[in-house]
């Protein structure tokens, strides 16, 4: 006997739990179906005969159309279901009215409380380049630092972070690039920062600080190498060595879990996601949110064909407003430059069993829990509003978690169906679907959510991911922070001069 999943009592397929083979009895509704074809792990079942054109439910919704017929116990995958949906529209605000039960024991973490009263989980020194010329640079000033880390004990790393841009660029592209980067040397994780500039380039360091606004100069300076005669290095690290004398008295301390701020993130899904990983995310977003913190989704192209699900939950007819433009101005994105609106999931995603965008949306939406959203962002806007956000950003790894990270996210969790190594500038916890995937990748997986498939229940399981996340945030190390992967994406449209 094979083990299958139905979701949603409106659907009629299951996903297989492991590999079904072709004549497997399974079960699902209480009925005994035999499968009329190898199931990969993750696939879909059909649960009765199913004809060309007919809707394929999963999540409870649809999920695209049929381009044959299938039979009882069949194979649907990407080969012969088409996607429903198409490009503009027009919505009209229907609220859902949902509220998340404030939780009555507070909990807390330990992180460190900056001058300007955010907090931060991480103590750290950054060395950030205005403009991709210095990045070898930059990189030669944090790794040189590191060296002498012994001195400053409250410092818990120095990483620099290269980019390929802050010159020839124009219009939105020049703009994302200075936002991006000042979000960085702003953020609370940064116990202080070297800014680092060559002198010629369209990111002037000059515009570049009053962009920032004030400062404390103790913690955050500037080095423009085409003003310094001979070799900037041993000036940057004269500069380092001066933060790090600000940051020597610095120390964790409680503070309370409200002022956590989480982006939910997910890459290399497979069919597991939308039934694990991301289910746990959204039920972690509520708890989160009914302690009174914040917390971020994005990937705003794998919303599509789940957005009026996140539309009916806006707070206000405002907020609605905003989330309207957020999902019909990246499409307008892809129109401009001539793309199919819907050419998604990629070819991981289908390997692992999700055949649309819909599917992947369904799924990819789930980390949002049940929360009101409070507010929208723009690329490069900076959290205002605690609850759950929604946040312009591509469903790109890195640029997505490095646009969570810039809106103030002290830490990124990022759901993973096939795995990835990657982490931002902020610790990037990755939590896998399935237990084979955190079986086989240990160095990449730092919490295994396969263990709800596995018969774990999963209300147990989310007493261990909270106390994961809280551990997380009072300086326990990721899998991304131990091996030392650190890096930053900026989103580019335009043209490079």
């Amino acid at each position: 006997m094979s083990s299958v999943i139905k979701i949603n009592s409106s659907d009629n397929v299951a996903v297989a739990v492991s590999n079904v083979a072709a004549g497997d009895i399974c079960y699902a509704d209480g009925r005994r179906i035999t499968a009329a074809a190898d199931i990969p792990a993750g696939h879909k079942m059909a649960l009765k005969a199913l004809g060309k054109g007919d809707n394929v439910i999963k999540y409870g919704y649809p999920i695209g159309h049929l381009l044959e017929d299938v039979p009882e116990g069949g194979l649907i995958d990407h080969r012969i279901l088409k996607t429903n949906l198409e490009g503009i529209l027009e919505y009209r605000y229907e609220p859902i009215r949902t509220s998340v039960e404030k939780t009555a024991a507070k909990a807390t973490f330990k992180g460190y409380r900056r001058a300007d009263g955010r907090a931060g989980v991480r103590n750290e020194l950054w060395v950030v380049p205005t403009v991709g010329c210095v990045n070898g640079v930059a990189q030669s000033i944090a790794g040189e630092f590191s060296r002498k880390l012994s001195d400053w004990p409250s410092i818990e790393k120095v990483v620099a972070f290269p980019h390929n841009y802050g010159c020839s660029q124009l219009g939105d592209d020049h703009e994302n690039t200075r936002r991006i980067l000042a979000d960085i040397v702003r953020h609370p994780n940064a116990a202080g920062v070297l800014v680092v500039a060559l002198g010629c380039e369209n990111n002037q360091l000059s515009a570049f600080r009053e962009f920032l606004g004030p400062v404390d100069e103790d913690r955050i300076k500037f080095l423009e190498c085409q003003k310094v005669e001979g070799n900037e290095i041993p000036v940057g690290l004269g500069l380092l060595e001066e933060i790090a004398e600000a940051c020597a008295g610095d120390r964790r301390e409680e503070i309370p879990a409200s002022e956590l701020k989480v982006g939910l993130k997910c890459g290399g899904s497979d069919g597991f996601s939308g039934i694990t990983a991301n289910p746990l995310l959204g039920r972690f977003s509520d708890w989160i949110v009914s302690q009174g913190g914040t917390t971020v989704l994005t990937e705003v192209p794998e919303m599509f064909g789940a957005e009026t699900i996140l539309m009916s939950r806006c707070i206000d007819e405002t907020v609605f407003d905003k989330t309207v433009h957020l999902i019909n101005d990246f499409k307008e994105y892809f129109i401009s430059n001539r793309q199919p609106v819907y050419e998604n999931p990629s070819p991981g995603n289908k390997a692992g069993g999700i055949s649309t965008l819909e599917e992947k949306s369904l799924g990819c939406t789930q980390k949002s829990g049940k929360s009101a959203v409070t507010d929208v962002l723009r690329y490069g806007d900076r959290l205002k509003t605690p609850g759950l956000n929604l946040l312009s950003a591509p469903g790109n790894d890195l640029v997505a978690a490095t646009a969570l990270a810039a809106s103030g996210c002290q830490i990124v969790l990022f759901t993973t169906g096939r795995g990835t190594p990657f982490g931002t500038f902020v610790p990037t916890a990755k939590i896998s679907t399935n237990s084979r995937l955190a079986a086989s990748k240990p160095g990449w997986i730092d919490f295994n959510a396969g263990i709800i498939l596995d018969g774990k229940p999963a209300a147990a399981v989310d007493d261990e991911f909270i106390d994961f996340v809280l551990s997380a945030a009072s300086g326990e190390r990721t899998c991304n922070e131990k091996s030392g992967y650190s890096e930053i994406a900026i989103f580019k449209t335009g043209v490079t001069l």
